[in-house]
């Protein structure tokens, strides 16, 4: 009878210890659940959604800032395009190309010079719910922005005021402005300055590793014959990012002395038809098509989709990562007509 008595007694302490491993592990498996999921939610506070690189002031639900910027020769070298997370590279008139800048990560003092809109340009900037900035505007971008697509500042109606002129250059090659006066702006006409930015997706270290395609270190993209409307792309191993050349001199920042590094270089080839006499365009920035992607000196061809107004690689249906930084986009007509490995 003892023996049984003590094996009653014995049975329930054991089913009651189990019990209380089994809790405990639960607990802990809960616990460090949470401490998981915690840690991704910091992790993601700490990125910036446009580049994909840690913080450094941990704003990363700053409104992004679009502005046009123009890229004449008389124009050369910008301020502040350096700093610009992601930027779009398409014709304006002529064989002139003009770019597109989208700040958000690192919003620069002065940036310049500012040039007028277009609406392709204006479709872009709201993939990415951007305060768009200009200096005029065609026909068919005024009428999109003044039927409220957008939020804008436009030098028109502050030339002197939020916008200045530099000495040192003619108009219209020598309209900037300044983020300071960009906030002004946007209070004085109740724009929102935050926002939840989509972020992008971006390689980890060990994907980066294993990229695959043709290894390019140099190519030139033709808007023209002439060397003054092409953009030639280095890329430096030791950092791994390209350098921008336009008509053999490197793209650099008018006040620091800068150079522009980039991460990834995304050509797209876009549908392009004339408007106008005066050599304006509309580009289709909607349907798709043919593409190349260069990143970590490897070029891979793909296509681009138009997701959510923003311009992405893809292949077999699925998006490609970028490589975390800043990245390039160029409209072209023809791939075949304007893109060249050296």
């Amino acid at each position: 009878m003892r023996r049984i008595c003590s094996l009653l007694i014995i049975v329930p302490m054991f089913l009651f210890i189990s019990a209380c491993n089994t809790e405990e592990e639960q607990n802990s498996f809960t616990q460090n659940e949470n401490e998981q999921e915690t840690s991704a939610q910091v992790d993601e506070k700490s990125i910036y959604p446009l580049t994909g690189l840690k913080t450094v002031d941990g704003d990363v639900n700053r409104r992004p800032v679009a502005v046009m910027i123009n890229n004449h020769p008389k124009a050369r070298p910008q301020s502040g395009l350096h700093k610009a997370d992601i930027v779009y590279e398409a014709l304006a008139e002529g064989n002139i190309t003009r770019f597109l800048a989208v700040f958000q990560s690192d919003i620069p003092d002065i940036i310049g010079p500012v040039r007028s809109a277009r609406e392709y340009f204006i479709d872009l900037s709201k993939g990415f719910d951007a305060l768009y900035i200009h200096h005029g505007w065609s026909p068919s971008a005024k009428e999109k922005l003044e039927s409220g697509e957008a939020d804008y500042l436009n030098g028109l109606s502050y030339d002197g005021t939020l916008f200045w002129r530099a000495d040192n250059r003619k108009a219209p090659h020598n309209s900037y402005i300044s983020y300071k006066n960009i906030l002004k702006g946007a209070k004085e006409l109740n724009y929102s300055s935050d926002s939840e930015v989509e972020p992008y997706q971006f390689l980890s270290e060990e994907e980066m590793e294993l990229l695959k395609g043709e290894h390019v270190n140099k190519f030139v993209i033709e808007y023209d014959k002439l060397e003054t409307w092409q953009a030639t792309y280095e890329y430096n191993q030791t950092n791994n990012s390209y350098s921008r050349y336009s008509d053999d001199e490197m793209t650099y920042d008018m006040e620091s002395g800068e150079p522009i590094t980039i991460s990834n270089v995304f050509v797209v080839e876009m549908e392009h038809d004339y408007i106008d006499n005066y050599g304006r365009r509309s580009i289709d920035v909607q349907s798709g098509g043919k593409a190349i992607l260069l990143q970590g000196g490897i070029m891979q061809e793909v296509d681009w989709e138009n997701r959510e107004g923003r311009i992405v690689p893809v292949k077999d249906g699925e998006v490609i990562k970028f490589v975390p930084g800043k990245t390039w986009i160029n409209i072209v007509p023809s791939l075949e007509k304007s893109f060249f490995i050296e």
